[in-house]
């Protein structure tokens, strides 16, 4: 089995496997690599020619992030997995970057630069609002995304379930350790002792255990699989959605769940949620209930767990978050 190839910033290096490739054309020179943001799964680095630039993004066996978590080193290769079945609707794929290239080998993409775009983490910033107009189209891309490309209108397969698996330990699992080495009080202090009553909460963990069975079960439409604020990118060209490496055929439920859990995390009004759940409904079905379970289980695995978020949010409001969902679940169980 030939050894993967792990790219770093050097150009020369950079030049050489682009070259091998075939993604340079004749005489094409890399005269610059920068970072093009803070993303957290890959490896990724915009590459810039004399002629035009491009986005590689390479997933190894790690989050990159975090290099003490272990990952599917073949994520990118799902992510272009999805590309290809979101290509067979000119609607969505319009809202998304090209798929240049892929190199299965080493597992790297080659992706249309889209530019020095914007993506909407602002919303965690306090007194940021989402406008009514990047709203409606992040929300319509969901709905036609689980109504267009579902196991009806396609023979493909996209398990991803070692991506899910990692996706579940971390949802479900890791945040109610008592002793995970996570110490929330670096994070904002006060949190550590407020999350130790969720961590002893038995009942809420029972009422965990159905939705996380549910999550790691094949589903009927195909989903982004973390479709949150930094997923969607505000470019010269409209709103663009990146980084789908967690897609899967699953529930709609959980992709809005999870949309409305970083709205609310973020302080959006309830006006702002009512208003994505009557756009989404407009073009697709929903069950209510199991979207707001899957949404209570993004807060609490948001400010309890590994993966957290630039929250402005004080204290006291994560309490009463962390409050809301816990009665959500716990609701649900009986």
């Amino acid at each position: 089995m030939k050894e993967v190839q792990n790219l770093t910033a050097d150009k020369a290096v950079l030049e050489s496997y682009l070259k091998g490739q075939g993604w340079l054309r004749l005489n094409e020179k890399v005269v610059a690599v920068e970072i093009p943001g803070e993303g957290n799964m890959n490896f990724t680095l915009r590459v810039k020619t004399g002629e035009r630039s491009f986005i590689i993004k390479q997933s190894r066996a790690y989050v990159e992030k975090y290099p003490q978590v272990a990952a599917p080193d073949t994520r990118v290769l799902r992510e272009a997995d999805f590309y290809k079945l979101v290509g067979t609707n000119k609607e969505l794929s319009a809202q998304m970057p090209d798929l240049i290239g892929v190199d299965t080998e080493n597992h790297v993409l080659n992706l249309e630069d889209l530019g020095e775009g914007t993506d909407f983490t602002f919303l965690y910033q306090e007194g940021k609002t989402i406008d009514e107009g990047a709203l409606n189209s992040i929300i319509q891309f969901a709905a036609q995304l689980h109504t267009s490309i579902t196991t009806k209108t396609t023979n493909a397969s996209l398990k991803n379930l070692e991506m899910r698996t990692l996706n579940h330990e971390h949802i479900y699992m890791y945040p109610y350790l008592e002793d995970n080495g996570l110490d929330l009080d670096d994070v904002l202090p006060g949190l550590q002792e407020i999350a130790l009553h969720y961590k002893k909460d038995e009942k809420l963990k029972a009422a965990l255990k159905p939705l996380g069975e549910r999550y790691l079960k094949d589903g009927k439409s195909l989903l982004h699989g973390d479709y949150f604020p930094g997923s969607w990118l505000q470019t010269e060209d409209g709103i663009k959605i990146i980084d789908a490496e967690f897609c899967f055929f699953g529930d709609p439920e959980f992709e809005l769940g999870v949309t409305l859990s970083h709205l609310k995390m973020a302080d959006q009004s309830d006006e702002i949620i009512h208003k994505a759940l009557a756009v989404y409904q407009e073009i697709a079905p929903l069950d209510s209930k199991l979207c707001k379970q899957f949404m209570a289980v993004e807060i609490l695995r948001r400010i309890l767990g590994l993966a957290q978020l630039p929250l402005t949010i004080n204290l006291e409001k994560r309490k009463e978050l962390l409050k809301e969902a816990r009665a959500i679940l716990l609701e649900s169980a009986y």
